[in-house]
């Protein structure tokens, strides 16, 4: 979910394993050189159909699966990715599009070597957008569902949908939950718990396989 800490997780973890002396990429949804201008341009007349915004970011993502992910891992470099496919189909069972075919727009990803989904409550999110930015964002509320008038509450009832497919897919994509209304040190130490468990183990080669 937004505002759970991802990025600043994910700007710790490149520091330290830079630190123990692997190269690592970092990157994220709506950066490719394809599409990341065109999404950011098409997002400010909050005009975007589901589909359209399914398709647009399926769009970022292979561009950069092909040009900067799968290069990376082969030059034996450590890929961080603030989220991944399974993040634009649960934004997408949010607003209601038909699972099987989230799936196959999905398949052409890499199956990852690890997921890590940082939950929180509503509540908690609710406070670190009060805390933070203190303004609720027109894509992050689902305004375009048309809940009602509310941003308040049409960003409760997006975000609980949201969290309830992570949920689901949580056990049958084999995520790592982990408690992100702990503090940053604390969400800290589990990941690197996590990820120094990955390189203990024989690597298995990341590889294509329908979501």
């Amino acid at each position: 979910p937004d505002t759970v800490g991802r990025s600043t997780q994910i700007t710790r973890l490149r520091a330290w394993l830079e630190q123990q002396g692997h190269a690592v990429m970092d990157t994220g949804l709506a950066r490719s050189a394809l599409a990341g201008r065109g999404i950011a341009q098409a997002k400010e007349g909050n005009t975007l159909g589901p589909v359209t915004m399914t398709l647009f970011y399926a769009t970022d993502f292979a561009d950069r699966l092909e040009n900067e992910i799968i290069p990376a891992l082969r030059a034996g470099f450590v890929v961080l990715t603030d989220r991944y496919i399974f993040s634009l189909m649960a934004r997408g069972l949010a607003r209601s599009e038909d699972a099987a075919w989230l799936e196959k727009v999905a398949g052409f990803a890499l199956v990852p070597h690890a997921i890590y989904y940082l939950r929180a409550d509503v509540p908690t999110l609710v406070s670190r957008v009060v805390m933070g930015r203190g303004s609720f964002e027109y894509w992050e509320s689902g305004m375009d569902m048309r809940f009602g008038p509310d941003m308040y509450e049409s960003y409760v009832r997006y975000q609980e949908r949201v969290i309830k497919a992570l949920d689901r897919m949580a056990t049958k994509y084999d995520f790592t939950t982990i408690d992100a209304t702990k503090p940053a040190d604390v969400i800290f130490r589990e990941l690197q718990r996590h990820i120094n468990g990955l390189f203990r183990e024989p690597k298995p080669r990341a590889r294509r396989k329908k979501a």
